[in-house]
């Protein structure tokens, strides 16, 4: 049993009021009895609804400098006027406790993490060197200077072309740029690049891999003080939101002993210290896992690899920083994750499917939102969603004279069904 000693913290910069991520971390260690204090804003967040969230406070501002963060961090830390551990659950926030380790520690439980690596590894321009340097493929990727290389690249790479930002953490809110998107034309690259030059953010551009069935994996794990591995697995993403790319809408533990080895192999080379979560593709033409991403905080999937002893990595965190007994793992291959209003459909097949019978190895089923101990989130959701939902149809159906068609227009969200019944671009 898990001692609930010292509270938790839960810090999300980014104001994206579906994060079911946040929502899972606060029930994995409320349920143990932690005290869960969110650091996120409160206001259309069905996480504020949880029963599992002892309190909500205000966060940083979105694209806070690391002195922001820090005076509310230290704000936070006088009110609980006790250590807490504390897990960022965005990578803006991940990159600023990575700056501020050497100043929080003194009031907040943290992993033994060198300086500045959560900012290397989620440097997307620094990942080719990166993967290369431990034996690991990474699709072709061209960072261009000006706008006459980024015209060059899309010739070079071959269309479609994958459009990133070095750094989508500094992407300032309401700029319209999505941290990746699809680039069909020399113009449309050009147009991106001269957009971004100032954001602070380098606009990179990667060969496309094929979506494809078996095609999307991630791997999620917590690293201890030895660098061991616990609370994760690899998975599969069954269906994504929007579809072909994104966040993971529905999701299942498959064990792949190669990925495995992967993440080990790259923890150990760069001294990885705390919860991670890293995406690969297949290349279909060569038939090798390629990473994508790394991310240095939970993904919002993490709750997937839940296992037959309740340990996930944020547990693993909890465990390994109060200097207590992380358990063997009971893995539970073929349990799936469902987000409920980016896959509807797949949510209502779930609740309605017959329970296995007890004779039969069992696959179980958890839900981003739903939960029959905390319904109030689901509700909210339900609610929140249906709103945000129709502001789109009515701003799509409605345009003013003086609005610009966006430059790449995310995909409308499928409404989903009632209870009982995330990347968006910074989840990223």
């Amino acid at each position: 049993m898990l001692d609930p000693c010292v509270p938790v913290v839960l810090l999300r910069i980014d104001p994206n009021p579906f994060h079911h991520g946040t929502l899972g971390a606060a029930r994995s260690m409320g349920r143990c009895g932690v005290e869960v204090h969110v650091v996120a804003e409160a206001d259309r967040s069905p996480v504020a609804r949880s029963r599992y969230v002892h309190r909500m406070h205000h966060p940083p501002p979105h694209g806070a400098s690391p002195t922001e963060v820090d005076t509310a961090l230290r704000r936070l830390a006088a009110r609980i006027a006790r250590p807490a551990v504390l897990i960022p659950m965005d990578d803006a926030g991940a990159i600023a406790v990575s700056r501020l380790r050497g100043t929080l520690t003194d009031t907040f439980l943290l992993p033994d993490q060198p300086p500045h690596l959560a900012e290397h590894v989620a440097d997307k321009a620094r990942l080719p060197e990166l993967c290369r340097s431990v034996g690991i493929e990474h699709p072709a990727t061209v960072l261009p200077q000006d706008e006459r290389e980024a015209c060059a690249a899309v010739a070079e790479l071959g269309l479609p072309v994958v459009a990133k930002w070095s750094r989508p953490w500094l992407l300032p809110q309401g700029s319209g740029l999505r941290s990746t998107c699809l680039v069909t034309s020399a113009e449309q690259a050009r147009d991106l690049y001269r957009r971004g030059r100032a954001t602070g953010s380098g606009l990179l551009l990667q060969k496309y891999l094929a979506a494809g069935r078996d095609s999307d994996w991630f791997f999620h794990g917590y690293a201890d003080r030895f660098g061991r591995l616990h609370g994760g697995g690899a998975g599969s993403k069954r269906h994504s939101f929007p579809r072909g790319a994104g966040l993971t809408a529905v999701g299942r533990w498959t064990p792949v002993p190669e990925l495995q080895a992967m993440v080990e192999r790259l923890v150990e080379a760069v001294g990885y210290r705390g919860i991670f979560d890293i995406d690969f593709r297949v290349d279909g033409v060569s038939g090798k896992y390629c990473l994508l991403d790394f991310n240095p905080r939970p993904g919002a999937q993490f709750r997937l690899f839940a296992d037959g002893n309740g340990l996930d990595v944020v547990r693993a965190q909890y465990l390994d920083l109060t200097y207590q007994a992380v358990p063997a793992p009971r893995p539970l291959p073929g349990r799936t994750f469902v987000v409920e209003n980016y896959a509807p459909l797949s949510a209502l097949r779930a609740l309605l499917t017959p329970a296995v019978p007890a004779q039969r190895a069992p696959t179980t089923t958890e839900f981003a939102w739903h939960a029959p101990d905390d319904p109030a989130p689901a509700r909210g959701m339900a609610a929140e969603w249906s709103r945000h939902v129709a502001r789109r149809l009515l701003h799509r159906a409605r345009p003013t004279a003086g609005d610009a068609p966006p430059q790449h227009p995310e995909p409308l969200p499928t409404p989903g069904p009632p209870p009982p019944i995330e990347k968006r671009a910074a989840d990223v």
